[in-house]
């Protein structure tokens, strides 16, 4: 039977998520849908990660196995001619026969988007969480430092979960920041006061680690925010591993903001 590996685009605004749910619709279920059109026969599709509701992706992978003779590029070309537009198939590519989306993968780029200005957007406003305060950026660098390597992310993970074990190799949680000057006035007591400009700033939060618990890339993006808004220190990242308690570390950052990159085999 062979293997054929996706690679999948999609705003997660209007889907409950990746997996499959009863009476709700949600990613899985449309790629396995259409695929059902093509081959006359339901195919199981297996995702590499599964996103929250809300959740948006770059570089999704998806795989699956069957017995009907499959072109990839007619396959690419017939399923994006039936997907909705807000989901989209990038490649199809045959695969190796013991490839599995989710087991084969060796590590997964996450981003988190935070547009940090005064007034909302209405473009991004399901792309990117909103955040009218300034941030320290170089305590937030700081904090993410420390989260860094193999630890238990107990503190950062979400219930319920079905997860074996809460050890993850954080290889790498970077903080970028793209600014363009505006010409709105700053709030008294603002960043940049006297300037008569307020800095829009779109900022990126990278992580990348061999596996990710549940919610726990936006686990550690909300505890980084109230870092960068003065609510608790950037050392406080070494209490909160070692509490191994959700309740030590911060906020959940809301979904709209993250986007899985790519996935790594």
């Amino acid at each position: 039977m062979p293997t054929f590996k996706l690679t999948i685009e999609y705003d997660g605004t209007g889907y409950a998520g990746w997996q499959r749910q009863p009476d709700q619709p949600t990613v899985q279920a449309a790629i396995e849908t259409v695929i059902q059109q093509v081959a006359q026969q339901h195919i199981p599709v297996i995702g590499a990660g599964r996103t929250d509701a809300g959740v948006h992706a770059l570089g999704q992978v998806a795989s699956f196995r069957t017995e009907k003779e499959l072109e990839p590029r007619k396959l690419l070309r017939a399923l994006n001619g039936l997907l909705p537009p807000d989901i989209s198939v990038r490649s199809v590519e045959p695969a190796a026969d013991d490839f599995h989306a989710r087991y084969s993968a060796r590590a997964k780029l996450y981003e988190y988007r935070i547009l940090n200005q005064p007034e909302p957007s209405a473009l991004n406003r399901n792309r990117a969480w909103h955040l009218y305060g300034p941030l320290n950026l170089v305590a937030m660098h700081e904090a993410a430092g420390l989260l860094v390597g193999r630890h238990d992310f107990s503190s950062f993970q979400g219930h319920p979960t079905d997860t074996d074990s809460p050890i993850c190799d954080l290889q790498r949680l970077e903080i970028h920041q793209d600014t363009a000057p505006s010409p709105l006035p700053l709030p008294l007591g603002g960043r940049g006061e006297g300037k008569g400009h307020f800095a829009h700033a779109l900022i990126r939060i990278e992580a990348q680690a061999d596996r990710f618990l549940k919610q726990m890339v936006r686990a550690m993006v909300g505890t980084l925010v109230e870092v960068g808004q003065g609510k608790r220190p950037p050392q406080s990242m070494k209490d909160i591993l070692a509490a191994k308690d959700r309740r030590s570390a911060g906020v959940t950052a809301p979904a709209q903001g993250l986007y899985l990159v790519r996935v790594d085999y």
